[in-house]
Parts: C-alpha cells; structure tokens; sequence
C-alpha cells in the first residue's frame, strides 16, 4: 500500500520535468525565430539603405559623355525620372523620384540637356530647375493664348519654312487628326468629329513658347510638339473629368470661352462660375466670342444682328457650350475650369477698360450696362 504513493509522486515529478523540458524547448525556439526574423529584418534594412544609397551615386563618376535629354513642356516629375532611367543618367527613377519629393524639389523646365552619367541627383536636380540648356535654338516659336487655329497658322508660318496654307493642310488633314486620335485615345476622342465642328484640332495646340533645333522643321514636326503639350497640360485633370464624367473636349472647350473672356486668374473663376450657374439653370451662355467665332471675323463690337446668326458656335441661339474650342486655351484657363468661384452670379459684362463687371439679377445687370457701357456711347 506504502508503494502507490510512492509512485504517483515519481510520475508527477517525472511529469513536471518534462513540462519543464517543453518549456524550454519552447523558449528556444522562440528565441531562435526572433533571432531570425530580426536578423533577416537588419540584412532586410541594410540592403534597402544600401540599395537607395547606390542609386543616389553617379552612374558612372568618371564619364564626361554628353547626354541629350528632352524633357517636354508640361512634364511631371514621374516623366522626367522616367525619362533620365531610360537615358542612363540616373540608375532608378523611383528613387531619384521620392529623392525630389523628399527634398521638396519643383518646377522643373522643359527643354533640350546635355546631361552626364557623372552628374550626382542634387546637380541633375538644379539644372532641371534653371532649365540650362546646352545647345541653343535654333529659333523658338511663342504661341500666345486665346488664338484660333487660323492665327497660329499665320504666326507659325512667320518663323518656319512652310507656309499658312500647309500648315492649314496638314492640320485639318483626314491622315492628322486620325494620327492624333490614335497616339492619345484617352484625350483626343471622336468629339473633334463631331457634326459643326470647324476644325477638329481648333484649341488643341496649346500655347507655349517652344524651342526649335532644326532650322527647318516640318509641319508634322511643329504640330506634334504642339498637341503633346496639350495631352500633357490635361492628363492633370484627368481623376477630376473622370469623377465629373465629363471629357478633354469638355474641358478644352468651356476653358477656351474663359480664355477669350476673361482679363485675369480671378475674372476667369468667376467667369465660369456664371458659365456653370446659367447652364444650370437651363439659360444659354450668349458669350460674344463664340459669335464672332461663328461669325469667322474679328470686331470691336457684337451688333444685335450679328447675335441671330445661325450657326452651332452661336451661344445666344443654342443652350450649352458650343461644339468645340473656339481658341487655345492656356493653364490658368484650364484650372479656372475645374476650379470654379462659387457664386450666384448670372451675367457679366466687360466695361471700356477691360474690368469685369457680374451681377445675380437681370436687373442688377441691367445697372450695369447703363452705367458701365451705355454711359460711354453718349
């Protein structure tokens, strides 16, 4: 009988060793598995840092070859880190990327570089900045803003080897809008085709001063660069015309009416603002300039009869914007379009000077013309 507690209390103690045992076992393996995982994280660590650190260093120190970079009007700074990779003057655009971004580095100018494999991030960065370029022009072409496609025309031919008439050739040619259409199908759609429109490519040479190497570029030349600085000015806008479903030709169009309206940053805002309330409200937008685009003609001043011609650019006889751009339009037009005052404001009109004058009621409007316009024809 003395002998079964006896062995009850060997088990039990033979039990307790080996919980004991598990433990630590378990113990080992716990420390073994975090030594791992804090080692693989320490080499994990070192080998980023070592990665980013590299790419941060001169491709190659001792090179002294020159490298023609391009970088085009209206590129971002995910463009031109690509553009550089691609170049072999940088060894990852990520990292020189998030480097820019880190550094708050901006506003980098387009034009053509003569950069080096030698070149560290900090010196690629600055020369982008100061837009040094190291071949000089040819010649360098200005478009301003709030021309038609006619004007560019005769300024382009002024400078060029071609004339208006080819440049109008080739610019309202089946082959080159069908080209355009094809290289940027996410921008340049079947709306510049569609029924009224004048010419399809009317406000899609965005306006710019560009730098030319070739003394004698062709058309096609010139007018590419030209369309590819408007695709790049609008791929900004891109989330905010997806989310109001609303299109690039959409987009050119209204900031086009804007363009040929409004006199400063603020007129513009406030402009469209009036542009979006009267749409809203059902009321046609009976802008001048769409007249005198329908018109075909330039004047000082809209006669009433000039108001009833019939043509779809004609704002006081149709709802809505008009089929197409009637201009090019620049930047602050394009943000002014997306970026719209908030007002109440339903008419305006421009006094002898230029300024802008809104109001919320026909007959605050009325005020107005007395006082700003009617007054100065006595």
């Amino acid at each position: 009988m003395e002998k079964e507690p006896q062995r009850k209390k060997e088990v039990m103690f033979q039990r307790m060793l080996e919980q004991k045992e598990e433990v630590r076992t378990v113990r080992k393996i716990v420390f073994w598995i975090v030594s791992v995982i804090l080692v693989i994280g320490i080499i994990g660590g070192f080998s980023i840092y070592t990665y980013i650190k590299g790419a941060l260093k001169p491709v190659d120190p001792d090179s002294e070859k020159v490298v023609e970079v391009v970088v085009p009007i209206g590129s971002g700074l995910d463009t031109i880190s690509e553009i550089l990779e691609k170049k072999g003057v940088i060894k990852s655009a990520r990292v020189f990327k998030y480097y820019a971004k880190v550094n708050n580095e901006a506003d980098f100018q387009a034009g053509t570089y003569g950069l080096t494999k030698s070149m560290t991030p900090d010196e690629l960065l600055q020369s982008l900045k100061t837009g040094v370029v190291y071949r000089t022009p040819a010649f360098t072409l200005t478009i301003p803003e709030g021309l038609t496609l006619d004007q560019i025309a005769e300024r382009t031919s002024a400078k060029a080897s071609f004339t208006k008439e080819e440049f109008m050739d080739f610019v309202t040619s089946e082959d080159a809008v069908l080209r355009y259409m094809t290289k940027y199908p996410d921008i340049i759609t079947e709306e510049i085709q569609k029924e009224n429109i004048r010419y399809a490519l009317e406000g899609y040479l965005f306006p710019a001063t560009y730098p030319f190497y070739d003394e004698s570029p062709s058309v096609e030349e010139v007018v590419d660069t030209m369309v590819d600085a408007t695709v790049q000015n609008i791929i900004p806008f891109q989330g905010f015309l997806e989310e109001k479903e609303k299109s690039a030709h959409w987009l050119l169009t209204f900031a086009s009416l804007l363009e040929k309206e409004a006199t400063s940053k603020a007129d513009r805002e406030t402009i469209a603002s009036v542009f979006i309330n009267r749409m809203d409200e059902g009321m046609p937008l009976q802008t001048d300039p769409t007249v005198l685009y329908a018109l075909g003609e330039h004047k000082d001043r809209v006669l009433l009869e000039d108001l009833k011609v019939e043509n779809a650019y004609n704002t006081y006889q149709n709802k809505g914007l008009p089929p197409g751009p009637i201009a090019n339009a620049g930047a602050a037009s394009l943000q002014a379009a997306v970026e719209p005052s908030k007002t109440k404001y339903l008419f305006f009109l421009a006094d002898k000077d230029g300024v802008n004058h809104f109001a919320k009621t026909y007959e605050e409007h009325l005020e107005n013309k007395a006082e700003y316009i009617d007054s100065q024809h006595k």
